[in-house]
Protein backbone atom coordinates (compact mmCIF):
# COMPACT_ATOMS: atom_id res chain seq x y z
CA UNK A 1 0.00 0.00 0.00
CA UNK A 2 1.19 3.45 -0.86
CA UNK A 3 0.97 6.43 2.10
CA UNK A 4 -1.10 9.58 2.39
CA UNK A 5 0.43 13.42 3.81
CA UNK A 6 -2.39 16.41 3.56
CA UNK A 7 -2.01 19.68 5.36
CA UNK A 8 -4.11 22.46 5.09
CA UNK A 9 -4.23 25.93 7.39
CA UNK A 10 -5.10 29.26 7.14
CA UNK A 11 -1.94 30.93 7.01
CA UNK A 12 0.96 29.96 4.60
CA UNK A 13 2.93 27.32 6.25
CA UNK A 14 6.01 24.96 5.09
CA UNK A 15 5.52 21.46 6.02
CA UNK A 16 9.12 20.52 6.21
CA UNK A 17 8.47 18.96 9.70
CA UNK A 18 5.84 16.66 8.74
CA UNK A 19 7.63 15.93 5.62
CA UNK A 20 10.87 15.33 7.35
CA UNK A 21 8.98 12.51 8.68
CA UNK A 22 6.85 11.07 5.80
CA UNK A 23 9.78 11.02 3.16
CA UNK A 24 11.47 8.66 5.78
CA UNK A 25 8.28 6.26 4.77
CA UNK A 26 9.54 6.17 1.25
CA UNK A 27 12.56 3.11 1.35
CA UNK A 28 13.74 3.83 5.12
CA UNK A 29 11.25 2.80 8.51
CA UNK A 30 8.77 1.91 5.73
CA UNK A 31 8.72 -0.17 2.11
CA UNK A 32 7.36 2.44 -0.17
CA UNK A 33 10.02 2.80 -2.38
CA UNK A 34 8.38 3.06 -5.80
CA UNK A 35 7.91 6.76 -6.18
CA UNK A 36 6.45 10.30 -4.17
CA UNK A 37 5.29 13.31 -5.27
CA UNK A 38 3.84 16.32 -3.64
CA UNK A 39 1.77 19.15 -4.36
CA UNK A 40 1.56 22.65 -3.25
CA UNK A 41 -0.73 25.15 -4.05
CA UNK A 42 0.00 29.32 -3.58
CA UNK A 43 -1.41 31.95 -3.82
CA UNK A 44 -3.54 31.26 -6.79
CA UNK A 45 -1.03 28.91 -8.39
CA UNK A 46 -0.14 25.17 -8.29
CA UNK A 47 3.25 23.93 -7.77
CA UNK A 48 4.28 20.31 -8.12
CA UNK A 49 7.06 17.80 -7.60
CA UNK A 50 6.98 14.32 -8.88
CA UNK A 51 9.87 11.71 -8.76
CA UNK A 52 9.81 7.85 -9.56
CA UNK A 53 12.63 6.89 -7.04
CA UNK A 54 12.35 6.68 -3.31
CA UNK A 55 11.84 9.73 -1.03
CA UNK A 56 14.32 8.68 1.45
CA UNK A 57 17.39 9.36 -1.11
CA UNK A 58 15.49 11.73 -3.19
CA UNK A 59 17.49 15.00 -3.72
CA UNK A 60 14.55 16.60 -4.55
CA UNK A 61 12.77 15.74 -1.41
CA UNK A 62 15.91 16.80 0.05
CA UNK A 63 15.43 20.22 -1.89
CA UNK A 64 12.37 21.00 -0.77
CA UNK A 65 13.08 20.08 3.02
CA UNK A 66 16.10 23.28 2.60
CA UNK A 67 13.85 25.10 0.83
CA UNK A 68 10.85 25.83 2.67
CA UNK A 69 7.76 26.26 0.26
CA UNK A 70 4.42 28.44 2.38
CA UNK A 71 1.50 26.90 1.47
CA UNK A 72 -2.10 26.37 2.80
CA UNK A 73 -2.99 23.78 0.64
CA UNK A 74 -0.38 20.76 0.30
CA UNK A 75 -0.74 17.30 -0.75
CA UNK A 76 2.07 14.38 -0.86
CA UNK A 77 2.30 10.74 -1.40
CA UNK A 78 4.65 7.64 -1.41
CA UNK A 79 3.86 4.80 -3.72
CA UNK A 80 4.65 1.01 -3.09
CA UNK A 81 3.38 -0.09 -6.46
CA UNK A 82 0.43 -2.53 -7.20
CA UNK A 83 -0.99 -1.83 -10.54
CA UNK A 84 1.53 0.21 -13.44
CA UNK A 85 5.61 0.16 -13.67
CA UNK A 86 7.10 2.21 -11.63
CA UNK A 87 7.57 5.41 -14.18
CA UNK A 88 7.05 9.37 -13.69
CA UNK A 89 3.38 8.87 -15.45
CA UNK A 90 2.23 6.34 -12.84
CA UNK A 91 3.80 8.63 -9.74
CA UNK A 92 0.99 10.63 -7.98
CA UNK A 93 -0.11 13.36 -7.07
CA UNK A 94 -2.43 13.35 -10.30
CA UNK A 95 -3.51 16.75 -11.37
CA UNK A 96 -6.82 17.86 -13.84
CA UNK A 97 -8.47 20.98 -14.41
CA UNK A 98 -12.02 21.45 -13.36
CA UNK A 99 -14.01 25.07 -13.21
CA UNK A 100 -10.76 26.63 -14.19
CA UNK A 101 -8.98 25.42 -10.79
CA UNK A 102 -6.01 22.79 -10.58
CA UNK A 103 -7.56 19.47 -8.65
CA UNK A 104 -5.18 17.38 -7.20
CA UNK A 105 -6.06 13.85 -6.09
CA UNK A 106 -3.60 11.08 -4.21
CA UNK A 107 -4.85 7.52 -3.87
CA UNK A 108 -3.51 4.85 -1.38
CA UNK A 109 -5.26 1.15 -1.89
CA UNK A 110 -5.95 -1.19 -4.91
CA UNK A 111 -9.10 -1.11 -7.15
CA UNK A 112 -10.93 -4.39 -8.74
CA UNK A 113 -12.40 -4.23 -11.99
CA UNK A 114 -11.45 -0.44 -11.98
CA UNK A 115 -11.13 -0.65 -16.15
CA UNK A 116 -15.02 -1.03 -15.99
CA UNK A 117 -15.35 2.76 -14.39
CA UNK A 118 -16.44 5.15 -17.58
CA UNK A 119 -14.48 7.86 -18.84
CA UNK A 120 -16.41 10.78 -20.64
CA UNK A 121 -14.17 13.35 -19.81
CA UNK A 122 -10.56 12.59 -18.60
CA UNK A 123 -8.20 10.36 -19.88
CA UNK A 124 -5.07 8.75 -17.97
CA UNK A 125 -1.87 9.23 -18.93
CA UNK A 126 -0.25 6.45 -16.94
CA UNK A 127 -1.21 2.86 -16.54
CA UNK A 128 -2.50 2.65 -12.62
CA UNK A 129 -5.89 1.97 -11.06
CA UNK A 130 -5.56 5.08 -8.94
CA UNK A 131 -5.54 7.50 -12.02
CA UNK A 132 -7.95 5.83 -13.81
CA UNK A 133 -10.25 6.19 -10.31
CA UNK A 134 -9.12 9.71 -10.57
CA UNK A 135 -10.21 10.60 -14.16
CA UNK A 136 -13.41 8.85 -13.09
CA UNK A 137 -13.96 10.79 -9.96
CA UNK A 138 -13.10 14.17 -11.55
CA UNK A 139 -15.70 13.13 -14.48
CA UNK A 140 -18.47 12.06 -12.06
CA UNK A 141 -17.83 15.62 -10.40
CA UNK A 142 -18.06 17.97 -13.56
CA UNK A 143 -21.12 15.85 -15.36
CA UNK A 144 -23.12 16.50 -11.79
CA UNK A 145 -21.71 20.00 -11.57
CA UNK A 146 -20.40 22.03 -14.98
CA UNK A 147 -19.94 24.82 -12.48
CA UNK A 148 -19.27 24.87 -9.58
CA UNK A 149 -22.63 24.29 -7.13
CA UNK A 150 -24.05 27.45 -5.19
CA UNK A 151 -24.13 25.21 -2.32
CA UNK A 152 -20.84 23.15 -1.02
CA UNK A 153 -23.16 20.50 0.93
CA UNK A 154 -24.98 19.23 -3.01
CA UNK A 155 -20.88 18.86 -4.27
CA UNK A 156 -19.55 16.77 -0.81
CA UNK A 157 -22.84 14.52 -0.80
CA UNK A 158 -22.28 13.79 -4.57
CA UNK A 159 -18.37 13.42 -3.72
CA UNK A 160 -18.94 10.88 -0.89
CA UNK A 161 -21.60 8.87 -2.96
CA UNK A 162 -18.81 8.31 -5.72
CA UNK A 163 -16.33 7.68 -2.85
CA UNK A 164 -18.38 5.12 -1.38
CA UNK A 165 -18.94 3.43 -4.82
CA UNK A 166 -15.27 3.03 -5.27
CA UNK A 167 -14.77 2.24 -1.61
CA UNK A 168 -16.72 -1.16 -2.53
CA UNK A 169 -14.42 -1.72 -5.56
CA UNK A 170 -11.65 -2.24 -2.94
CA UNK A 171 -9.55 -0.42 -0.76
CA UNK A 172 -9.87 3.43 -1.92
CA UNK A 173 -8.08 6.29 0.84
CA UNK A 174 -8.32 9.67 -0.98
CA UNK A 175 -7.14 13.06 -0.39
CA UNK A 176 -8.46 15.58 -3.04
CA UNK A 177 -8.17 18.84 -3.10
CA UNK A 178 -9.02 22.23 -5.62
CA UNK A 179 -7.31 24.69 -3.64
CA UNK A 180 -9.92 25.89 -1.69
CA UNK A 181 -11.10 22.66 0.68
CA UNK A 182 -9.51 19.51 1.79
CA UNK A 183 -11.05 16.63 1.09
CA UNK A 184 -10.20 13.30 2.92
CA UNK A 185 -12.22 9.81 2.36
CA UNK A 186 -10.68 6.72 4.47
CA UNK A 187 -11.74 3.35 3.69
CA UNK A 188 -9.44 1.21 5.59
CA UNK A 189 -6.70 4.03 7.56
CA UNK A 190 -6.52 7.70 7.96
CA UNK A 191 -5.74 10.31 10.99
CA UNK A 192 -5.34 13.66 11.46
CA UNK A 193 -4.66 16.26 13.76
CA UNK A 194 -5.68 19.73 14.08
CA UNK A 195 -2.79 22.46 16.15
CA UNK A 196 -3.77 25.46 17.42
CA UNK A 197 -2.60 28.11 20.27
CA UNK A 198 -1.35 27.10 22.78
CA UNK A 199 0.93 25.45 20.45
CA UNK A 200 3.53 22.72 21.82
CA UNK A 201 6.10 20.53 21.01
CA UNK A 202 5.74 17.77 18.39
CA UNK A 203 8.24 15.21 17.96
CA UNK A 204 8.33 12.78 14.67
CA UNK A 205 8.14 9.26 15.00
CA UNK A 206 10.14 8.10 12.07
CA UNK A 207 13.10 10.59 11.99
CA UNK A 208 14.56 11.80 15.18
CA UNK A 209 13.64 15.72 14.96
CA UNK A 210 11.42 17.69 17.40
CA UNK A 211 9.98 21.10 17.17
CA UNK A 212 8.63 23.30 19.27
CA UNK A 213 5.42 24.90 16.86
CA UNK A 214 5.07 28.09 19.74
CA UNK A 215 8.73 29.22 18.35
CA UNK A 216 7.21 29.12 14.75
CA UNK A 217 3.39 30.30 15.01
CA UNK A 218 0.96 33.30 15.28
CA UNK A 219 -1.97 33.02 18.24
CA UNK A 220 -4.10 32.72 15.35
CA UNK A 221 -2.54 29.93 13.11
CA UNK A 222 -4.55 26.88 13.01
CA UNK A 223 -2.96 24.06 10.89
CA UNK A 224 -4.36 20.59 10.59
CA UNK A 225 -2.37 17.75 8.94
CA UNK A 226 -3.73 14.14 7.85
CA UNK A 227 -1.44 11.29 7.18
CA UNK A 228 -2.46 7.41 6.86
CA UNK A 229 -0.13 6.96 10.31
CA UNK A 230 0.26 9.35 12.85
CA UNK A 231 3.65 11.52 12.29
CA UNK A 232 4.62 11.93 15.39
CA UNK A 233 4.47 9.82 18.79
CA UNK A 234 3.72 12.58 21.57
CA UNK A 235 0.52 14.17 20.25
CA UNK A 236 -3.02 12.69 19.73
CA UNK A 237 -4.39 12.20 16.22
CA UNK A 238 -7.97 11.13 15.55
CA UNK A 239 -8.30 8.17 13.32
CA UNK A 240 -11.29 8.40 10.52
CA UNK A 241 -13.65 5.97 10.26
CA UNK A 242 -14.15 3.37 7.41
CA UNK A 243 -16.67 5.35 5.14
CA UNK A 244 -15.60 8.64 6.09
CA UNK A 245 -15.54 11.48 4.33
CA UNK A 246 -13.57 14.80 6.28
CA UNK A 247 -13.83 18.29 4.66
CA UNK A 248 -10.95 21.14 5.87
CA UNK A 249 -10.79 25.01 4.91
CA UNK A 250 -8.48 27.01 5.82
CA UNK A 251 -7.28 24.35 8.68
CA UNK A 252 -10.47 24.01 9.95
CA UNK A 253 -12.47 20.89 10.10
CA UNK A 254 -15.84 22.57 8.67
CA UNK A 255 -17.59 18.91 7.57
CA UNK A 256 -17.99 15.02 7.79
CA UNK A 257 -19.74 12.61 5.65
CA UNK A 258 -20.65 8.91 6.37
CA UNK A 259 -18.31 6.75 8.68
CA UNK A 260 -19.78 3.90 10.45
CA UNK A 261 -20.61 5.27 13.45
CA UNK A 262 -24.02 5.80 15.00
CA UNK A 263 -25.77 8.78 13.63
CA UNK A 264 -27.82 9.15 17.27
CA UNK A 265 -24.51 9.79 18.87
CA UNK A 266 -23.62 12.66 16.03
CA UNK A 267 -27.47 13.93 16.72
CA UNK A 268 -27.11 14.65 20.50
CA UNK A 269 -23.83 16.59 19.68
CA UNK A 270 -23.66 20.16 20.29
CA UNK A 271 -20.65 21.10 18.31
CA UNK A 272 -22.48 20.00 15.22
CA UNK A 273 -24.74 20.48 13.20
CA UNK A 274 -26.74 17.90 10.99
CA UNK A 275 -28.01 18.36 7.45
CA UNK A 276 -29.71 15.45 5.82
CA UNK A 277 -31.02 15.21 2.07
CA UNK A 278 -29.92 13.66 -1.28
CA UNK A 279 -26.93 14.08 -3.66
CA UNK A 280 -27.84 15.95 -7.22
CA UNK A 281 -28.74 12.70 -8.51
CA UNK A 282 -31.51 12.23 -5.95
CA UNK A 283 -29.94 9.22 -4.39
CA UNK A 284 -30.03 9.44 -0.79
CA UNK A 285 -26.86 9.99 1.20
CA UNK A 286 -25.73 9.99 5.09
CA UNK A 287 -25.69 12.24 7.36
CA UNK A 288 -23.56 15.89 6.71
CA UNK A 289 -21.74 17.47 10.19
CA UNK A 290 -21.03 21.27 10.02
CA UNK A 291 -19.31 23.28 11.92
CA UNK A 292 -22.21 25.96 13.15
CA UNK A 293 -20.25 28.82 13.09
CA UNK A 294 -18.89 28.10 9.53
CA UNK A 295 -22.34 26.92 8.01
CA UNK A 296 -23.30 30.76 9.30
CA UNK A 297 -20.53 32.43 7.22
CA UNK A 298 -19.93 30.68 4.14
CA UNK A 299 -21.31 27.52 2.56
CA UNK A 300 -20.29 28.60 -1.40
CA UNK A 301 -18.02 26.96 -3.34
Amino acid sequence: MCELLGMSANVPTDICFSFAGFLQRGGGTGPHRDGWGIAFYEEGGYREFRDPHPSVDSPIARMILEYPIKSQMVISHIRQANVGQITLANTHPFTRELWGRQWCYAHNGQLAEWQALPLPYYRPVGSTDSEHAACFLLGEIRRAFPEPPEQCVELWRHLHVQCERLRGMGVFNLLLSDGVHLYAYCSTKLAHITRRAPFGKASLTDFEMSVDFQQHTTCNDVVSVIATDPLTDNEQWVRLLPGQLVVFREGELVASLGGELPLAEAAHSEKDTLIEGADSMGEKTTVVRLKPDWLATDVSC
